[in-house]
């Protein structure tokens, strides 16, 4: 393909002279790095993808986020760091035409705002997953969970694609070696409104995580033990003394003897089938797991496409010093290494994911005992 001028001069004005001279040691450490970033994020994503759809047990509201993360990841790793490799490869010069970068450049920007939506979205879920239980479980169905997920692409399409008619302007910025926003001062551009939006929602997921945090902290406050004495007639403790635990067992279908005063009207269960567990501490601990899990992801993001994020609003607010070559850099392929990071997050902090790939990717399975069908305390 014969390459288009006008896109391979594409730069800020003043910053012609930082790639007047690439080292070829610089070049190598961008294309190893750049390699290692695509390989990791491909396989990684594809592995855990094939995980939470071939494992039936994890078919449910929180992995079919995380399986909605790791195609966005995917889609990135896979379409556009090629383009970015070839870039750097070429010694920063794009040859594919202007058509071609606003392509790449939509697709980029669509898996940014999608994550960031996508994460918010989890961090709601997260806190009714904990703080409202029956109404999580009672409504997030997979066809709840394909209407988020539908919505989040729409929401992610209307926020890329105004760029691509030339609102905030996509184009190849050589010292990212990306087609991207082409960030000027505020009054040149409108690319500010876009990283305002995205600076909204990050902050947004971190404040229902912190209310998530207080939620989880209120319940764990030690009261002064008051002691009340209970009602005993026949054994069957009733009154404000009472703990409820032997009207739970009567209910259960072990008390013996009359019924309680205070469950006149209640009928026994003595069906051993239908019999269900009257507190379920082991989902509480294994939504908190999957909740520390997703904000480690959504930390992650934050932590690796901050310093990007600084170097685009001193674009559009400094008029002074250009940003360095090298923070730029870096802060450019830490955003890269985004898409990469969130296969090693999901197996080392989440043990059902671990449990999950040994038995069904790497068949290594372990004899479990069985769990008992009830925990009572």
């Amino acid at each position: 393909m014969i390459p288009s001028p006008s896109m391979a001069n594409y730069s800020h004005a003043g910053d012609h002279n930082i790639l007047q001279n690439v080292s070829p040691l610089a070049t190598f450490l961008k294309l190893t790095s750049l390699g290692f970033i695509i390989g990791v994020g491909v396989v990684g994503n594809l592995l855990i993808s094939i995980l939470l759809v071939k494992d039936k047990s994890l078919h449910r509201a929180p992995y079919y986020f995380l399986l909605d993360l790791c195609a966005s990841d995917i889609l990135r790793s896979a379409i556009c760091f090629p383009f970015v490799f070839t870039s750097v490869k070429n010694g920063s010069a794009w040859t594919y035409g202007t058509l071609t970068c606003k392509v790449i450049a939509f697709l980029g920007v669509l898996s940014c705002f999608h994550t960031a939506f996508m994460l918010f979205c989890v961090s709601v879920t997260r806190y009714l997953a904990i703080a409202h239980h029956r109404f999580y479980t009672k409504r997030l169905t997979f066809w709840t969970c394909l209407a988020v997920i539908c919505m989040v692409w729409t929401l992610s399409v209307a926020m890329a694609f105004p760029p691509v008619l030339d609102v905030g302007t996509y184009s190849f910025i050589r010292e990212e070696d990306q087609c991207t926003f082409q960030h000027r001062s505020f009054r040149a551009n409108d690319s500010l409104g876009f990283m305002l939006l995205l600076a909204l929602i990050l902050l947004a997921t971190q404040l229902v995580y912190l209310k998530l945090i207080f939620f989880v902290h209120d319940r764990r406050k030690m009261k002064p033990v008051q002691f009340v004495p209970a009602v005993s007639q026949n054994w069957t403790f009733h009154g404000p003394g009472a703990s409820g635990q032997a009207a739970a067992n009567w209910l259960a279908g072990f008390g013996r003897g009359p019924t309680p005063p205070t469950l006149l009207g209640i009928r026994q269960n003595s069906n051993a089938a239908g019999r269900r567990r009257l507190l379920v501490l082991d989902e509480f601990k294994t939504e908190k797991r999957i909740s520390r899990m997703f904000y480690i992801i959504t930390f992650f993001f934050l932590s690796l496409w901050g310093p990007y994020l600084v170097a685009c609003y001193w674009r559009v607010f400094a008029r002074g010093p250009v940003m360095p070559g090298g923070y730029l850099t870096a802060a450019v392929w830490m955003s890269f290494a985004q898409a990469g990071v969130n296969p090693f997050i999901c197996i080392f902090s989440n043990r059902e994911l671990r449990r999950c790939f040994s038995t069904t990717l790497l068949y290594c399975r372990k004899s479990r005992l069985p769990r008992e069908p009830y925990c009572v305390i």
